[in-house]
């Protein structure tokens, strides 16, 4: 007998299409008539295609399942590789396929690169990139349409390469599906969908994965947008802070003005200046003179300890490179601003921040510069409104004679000279007619006072008495440093040491004529002492001070045969006299031989080890002749 309900319990069960035979093949066996057999299979017929119609609706819900949760990835977007992933996966899934991948396009190249895949198993296929319109993956990313190939290997619509050919083959599609992932009118990728076995993919199969490579699209947009938008807003919120940076700082700036200008007025000094700029940036701050004397030092509540200072010739650098600039400049930790008014260097600030210094920062150390050097030309204007003239000083030390000497001293005193100290005298001279101008006796005061010394104006040349035992180190300083400020060769003469008031005036008149004589040698531009010179100094120098030559030479000599009663100038004109013999200097004496060189080991240590010495020696012998013309020698 038959029963149609049979099938509906297929239907209900989901049974293979293999079971709708039973009934039919049941009812055979139990030898139905032919007519029922005949109802019997149009019955499978109708059940079969209600099966199909459900198979198709299961596998739509799968798909817009997919798709949900592919749209729910999107909108959850946090990682593009995982939805990419995702997408790919659920493309080989949903369409039965074997691979599944996805190329992007890379503009650089001009060609797509695998992005990802699903199911490979080749590397060579996984680094595949595909040129332009080369293969069926290159023809979907330059139309920008699906295309798809039962087998690819005997498709000849698609331009075969060896690469893409090889890739194919190592992972071993046959049949491959590929769809553009579109962006407005630009395609910047295709996915694909691949079986390693001959198939013909459908057109629904084509609408599905078309829908994913267009939520793949919008991924890789919404991923670039995310980017976009998160560096735009890392600018945003970095230009903020540059912004707020700046305004402190300009604020901070604009408060350390007042406060330095509420200070001048006020009648505050260069230790206030120094106070007010650490507590406004916080740090350690060093003030330096011309010299590298510390003038003031000021260190901020939390600096750690002492300041790391820069040696001499990396502070000069420093400041020189800073005057050249006319801006504070950067040293390691340090920073460095020159005090400068006009042509004078007046010293520098050495200061070492905190924290790094921002632009408006480095104004307030400059700024504090300029109040320092307009505080110390102050002061020196101070001291000359009150009388403390050096050149007044000066003029009274180099007259001739010097008078009340305790009194010089006491006014040096005041100026921060101490007069009995050793100190050499300079004279510098100019080849420009009308001697050496304003801006030269400028820098000489300045280069004076900031040595603890003295400078003056004297017959169109200058006079400096500078602390110190070297005449011809301090010339030659003078007349190299002179001449760079001045622009024009200074030649400088020098004399000394002297450590007394009355021979400061003596020590002039030898530097002079060391000038003058270095000049008519042709040495303008340089500097030397008169011992440098000798006897050519006084041939050629213009006053021509014979007691000055005679003193410089022998004069240690004198001064002891008058002490004590000795001869030992005697001996030294018998020891020249005899060629440098010491037997036929005793015959002459009428000593004994070790006599004579006893007294000539005293002479040594008087004059020093080298009075042999062609130079010396030819200066003492002149000395000697002169002191015979002038007198009788002393016994």
């Amino acid at each position: 007998m038959l029963n149609p309900l049979e099938y509906l319990d297929l239907l209900a069960r989901e049974a293979a299409p293999v079971e709708f035979e039973r009934p039919i093949l049941a009812a055979r066996q139990a030898g139905a008539a032919a007519d029922d057999l005949a109802e019997l299979e149009e019955i499978k017929v109708a059940a079969l295609r209600v099966r199909a119609l459900l198979e198709r609706r299961r596998r739509r819900e799968e798909e817009l399942s997919a798709l949900y949760d592919t749209a729910s990835d999107l909108a959850g977007l946090r990682d593009l590789d995982a939805v990419l992933r995702a997408i790919v996966h659920r493309a080989r899934t949903l369409l039965g396929a074997d691979v599944s991948y996805l190329t992007l396009d890379d503009p650089q190249r001009g060609d797509t690169y695998m992005r990802i895949t699903d199911g490979s198993v080749a590397a060579s296929f996984q680094t595949l990139r595909l040129p332009a319109g080369a293969g069926l993956g290159g023809l979907v990313a330059v139309s920008g349409t699906p295309y798809a190939t039962a087998d690819y290997g005997q498709d000849p619509r698609y331009r075969h390469t060896a690469e893409i050919d090889t890739g194919v083959r190592d992972e071993g599609l046959v049949a491959i599906l590929g769809v553009p992932l579109r962006l407005g009118s630009s395609v910047i990728g295709v996915l694909f969908a691949a079986d390693r076995t001959e198939r013909a993919f459908a057109r629904e199969e084509v609408a599905l994965l078309a829908s994913l490579a267009a939520h793949a699209a919008i991924a890789i947009d919404t991923a670039r947008l995310l980017t976009e938008t998160q560096a735009a807003l890392a600018e945003l919120s970095a230009a903020n802070t540059v912004i707020q940076a700046h305004s402190a700082s300009v604020e901070r700036a604009a408060g350390a003005h007042d406060r330095m200008t509420a200070l001048v007025l006020r009648g505050g000094g260069v230790e206030e200046v120094a106070a007010d700029l650490v507590d406004v940036l916080g740090g350690a701050l060093l003030v330096l003179d011309a010299t590298g004397r510390e003038l003031a030092v000021a260190k901020s509540p939390a600096w750690p300890g002492g300041l790391p200072g820069l040696d001499a010739a990396d502070m000069a650098e420093a400041v020189a490179a800073s005057r050249g600039a006319g801006r504070s400049v950067q040293r390691g930790d340090a920073y460095v601003a020159a005090v400068v008014a006009g042509a004078d260097n007046l010293g520098a600030l050495v200061f070492h921040p905190s924290h790094p210094l921002a632009g408006a920062d480095q104004r307030i150390l400059e700024r504090a510069a300029q109040i320092t050097a307009l505080l110390l030309l102050f002061r020196r204007t101070v001291a000359e409104a009150e009388g403390q003239v050096p050149c007044e000083l000066l003029d009274a030390l180099i007259a001739r004679p010097v008078r009340d000497e305790q009194a010089l001293r006491t006014r040096a005193r005041r100026l921060g000279v101490d007069l009995d100290a050793a100190h050499v005298v300079v004279v510098a001279a100019g080849r420009a007619e009308g001697g050496l101008r304003q801006r030269a006796v400028s820098w000489a005061r300045t280069f004076a006072a900031g040595r603890g010394g003295l400078a003056v104006a004297k017959d169109g040349r200058l006079a400096l008495i500078l602390p110190g035992a070297d005449p011809a180190a301090a010339a030659r300083t003078v007349a190299k440093e002179l001449s760079r400020a001045v622009g024009d060769p200074v030649t400088a003469g020098a004399a000394g040491p002297a450590s007394a008031p009355a021979a400061i005036g003596v020590h002039y008149r030898e530097a002079d004529s060391c000038a003058t004589a270095l000049i008519a040698l042709g040495r303008a531009g340089e500097g030397a002492s008169n011992t440098e010179l000798g006897y050519v100094g006084l041939l050629l120098g213009d006053r021509r001070d014979v007691p000055a030559f005679v003193g410089a030479a022998i004069g240690p000599v004198l001064d002891y045969d008058t002490r004590r009663g000795t001869a030992l100038l005697k001996t030294l004109e018998a020891y020249f006299g005899a060629g440098g013999s010491l037997s036929r200097a005793a015959e002459t004496l009428h000593v004994h031989v070790n006599t004579v060189t006893q007294r000539l080991d005293r002479i040594g240590s008087l004059l020093g080890a080298d009075w042999q010495t062609p130079a010396r020696a030819l200066d003492l012998q002149l000395a000697l002749r002169l002191h015979r013309l002038s007198g009788p020698l002393s016994t």
